[in-house]
Formats: C-alpha cells, structure tokens, sequence
C-alpha cells in the first residue's frame, strides 16, 4: 500500500476481493491485466512478399519471450520474415514456448509457414540473471508435428517443476533422448552448443565424440548440424570443421542467423536487455556484448551469398 494510490471503484475491490477477475481488459499478455488479448491488425502498410524470392527458411529464432535475451516481438519476427520473403519461421525461445499464439496468429494472418520449437538450457545451477555470460548447454529442438510440440512441451513442463525454482529448468539428457520418438528435429545449435563448445575447447575429436551422443540419442535422421556466421574472424574456420564433421557422420547442413532481433535496427535495444538482464551498466558489459548488428533475419539471397561455400546449407 502507498499514500498516492489512485482511486479505486469499490466494485473493483470488490471483485478483486472476491477473487474474480476484473471487467475492464487492456490488451494485454498479463493474467493480473487481461482476460483476453485483441486479435491481431495488421499494421496500415502491410509488409508484402518479394516475388522470385530465394526459398529459406530460418530455423532459429528468439523473440522476446526469451526473457532479457530476444529484442523483437513474434509479430515483428513474422512482418519482418514476410518482407524478406522468408518460406518459414521458426520461433525457438529459451525453455518455453509462450510466444507461439502470438506468433502462429501474424504468421496465419500472411501464410507464412511456421515450426515451433525451443532452445532448451542444459546444467544450469541457478537462475541466470546476474550473469555477463550465462552458464549452460543449449540443446535447439524443433517440433517436426502437432505430437512433438505436445512431447517438447511435456519436456519443458517436466524439468521447469524438477527445478523448483524459476529461471532454472533441470533437463536429463538421456531422458530427452527417450521422449522424442522420432517427432523432433535437433539442431547442434549456437556456440552454446554441446557440438560447438566441445570444437572450441577440444578440437575436432571431442566436438565428433559430442555430435556421436547426439546421434545415438535422437536418431542420425532427427540431428541436423547447424551453421552461424555472423563476421567473427572464426566463423569460417569453425563452420568448414563443421561441414566436416557432418560430412563424416553423413549429416545434413543447416543454416541459420541465430536470430535475436527483427532487423539491425533492434540492437541497441537488445544490447540494453542483456545488460539489465547481467545487472551491469553497457560500459561494464561491453565486453561480452556482440560486435555488431549481425543477429537479425535475413533474407534468403543474402544467406545464399553468406554461405556460398556450403550451398546445401540453406
């Protein structure tokens, strides 16, 4: 209680004494403000699709339903994919899918294909606020049908209860291998993932001795490796190691921007969300902050000519 509330009809109090939800509804995603949000209205100009387009579709995404971690809204992430003439959008937020209604409803709005999934944090030891670099795996898992989105959410649910604390789901690995049964399309994911951070620590033994777990695990024909290349000096170099290591274990190649924001423009605000997320000013982030707008959605012209040396990437 304060001094300065605003005044309060007593109706309202009444209801809210009561434990009724209220009457009056703002629009928004809040329980504690709505009980309903608005349908969604495209904006006057809507964004049309380019003809002749070149066919892509990006398999790895995050909103801002990827709390203090995705800059953009699903409704921006799909006008900006319909604009690009992107063939599909993936929405992969950290340990949830709570942005997906929002997403399937713009995305239905423009037939713009969809795929649901998650990036799913593994080992953490806590909530992660707090931290410049957060700790943890990451394991991306696409839903390949309506039964693999019901058995990732089952996933979700199941390790964020295990946690018993918010921000800090507890996965079993192998207990996620068992749960898939075919229904899910694993990604080797971002430099958090086990296939990536094993290349970069270990050299190219351990990060094949990482991708044959995941193998074993999910089924070779259920594990793609993922390539990102936002202009780090080493992008190239770990990418060609691993095209290799898909090669060798006959994987297939995907490429993806490991998408945190719509459009370049976005940066700045996603720069300031990681900072309040680490509980640092910019100046005490910077070092740990990307050089440069890269992690935006791209058309699939501009991916052909990023990843001109794996063609079958995209």
């Amino acid at each position: 209680m304060g001094w300065a509330n605003p005044p309060v009809p007593w109706s309202h109090l009444e209801r809210a004494l009561s434990g009724r939800p209220p009457v009056e509804a703002d629009g928004g995603d809040s329980p504690a403000w709505s009980r309903k949000r608005g349908p969604y209205t495209p904006p006057e100009q809507s964004p049309r699709r380019p003809e002749n387009a070149v066919p892509y579709a990006e398999l790895h995404c995050h909103s801002n339903f990827s709390f203090l971690d995705g800059a953009s809204h699903p409704e921006e992430l799909a006008e900006e994919a319909v604009r690009l003439g992107l063939t599909a959008l993936a929405v992969t937020d950290h340990d949830g899918m709570y942005g997906v209604v929002r997403f399937a409803e713009t995305a239905k709005a423009y037939e713009l294909k969809t795929v649901f999934g998650a990036e799913l944090s593994l080992g953490l030891s806590g909530p992660q606020n707090g931290v410049p670099d957060p700790e943890g795996e990451h394991l991306l898992v696409l839903a390949r049908d309506p039964e693999g989105y019901h058995r990732l959410c089952r996933a979700i649910s199941v390790a964020q209860r295990r946690g018993e604390e918010k921000g800090r789901p507890v996965y079993d690995l192998d207990e996620l291998g068992g749960a898939h049964d075919g229904h899910w399309l694993v990604l080797t994911g971002c430099r958090k993932g086990a296939v990536p951070r094993a290349l970069a620590t270990g050299g190219l033994d351990l990060a094949d001795r990482e991708l044959a777990r995941l193998v074993a695990l999910f089924g070779a024909e259920n594990v793609v490796v993922e390539l990102t290349d936002h202009g780090y000096p080493l992008d190239s170099t770990r990418n060609d190691a691993l095209a290799a290591l898909a090669s060798r274990r006959r994987l297939d190649l995907v490429a993806t921007n490991n998408v945190h924001y719509a459009t370049p423009s976005r940066r700045r605000l996603a720069t300031a969300l990681a900072a309040v997320r680490a509980r640092r000013s910019l100046d005490e982030l910077d070092g740990w902050l990307p050089p440069a707008a890269t992690a935006h959605l791209r058309s699939g012209e501009e991916m052909t000519a990023l990843f001109a040396r794996y063609p079958r990437a995209v």
